[in-house]
């Protein structure tokens, strides 16, 4: 029988973790994705490197909500600010 080789998923978290933080400062939304599909990926193995990676999205899923979040509240109490954007 051939064994199952094991997904090196650990590097694929790190550098979406890393990937979450950086674009969680410009687009917050696609921040917030890319932590969660690499949490999802360092779920799926018992490594240091893993451990590593969780941090790193969890910390990429945070800051994307708080920006988010604060971009939300800017338009909504001065929405002149955004008014060039649409038009």
């Amino acid at each position: 029988m051939v064994e199952k080789e094991k997904k090196n998923l650990e590097y694929a978290a790190h550098v979406l973790g890393i990937l979450s933080i950086v674009q969680s400062l410009f687009y917050p939304l696609l921040g917030f994705i890319l932590g969660v599909i690499g949490l999802v990926f360092s779920f799926k193995q018992k490594t240091l490197l893993s451990k590593r990676a969780k941090i790193l999205n969890i910390i990429g899923i945070c800051v994307s909500i708080v920006l988010f979040v604060l971009v939300l509240l800017i338009s909504i109490k001065y929405p002149s600010i955004f008014s060039g954007v649409l038009s």
